[in-house]
């Protein structure tokens, strides 16, 4: 055996250990994704209250024109009865 052969049986054997580490880090994630549902929710339901509230306001004014449009029909037919007995007098 020659010395070369000799020192490479003496030395130790090299050997390699690879850790895998796994992390989680996903509890943030779903958090964050909670947050925004809520929000987008919450703006949804505000917008939808708000687009009532114009409808209700709409049809408020539309029955208040109509009832001004009423009374008007109703001096106007009084007017043109007024005018018609003054002028069968």
């Amino acid at each position: 055996m020659t010395e070369e052969d000799r020192l490479a049986e003496d030395r130790p054997v090299e050997t390699h250990t690879t850790v895998i580490e796994r992390r989680g880090g996903g509890g943030a994630a779903v958090l964050i994704g909670i947050a925004l549902v809520v929000i987008v929710v919450i703006a949804a339901l505000y917008f939808y209250n708000r687009s009532q509230n114009d409808n209700l306001r709409t049809s408020a004014v539309t029955s208040a024109a109509q009832s001004v449009s009423d009374s008007a029909q109703k001096v106007g037919d009084s007017a043109q009865k007024a005018a018609g007995s003054v002028s069968n007098q």
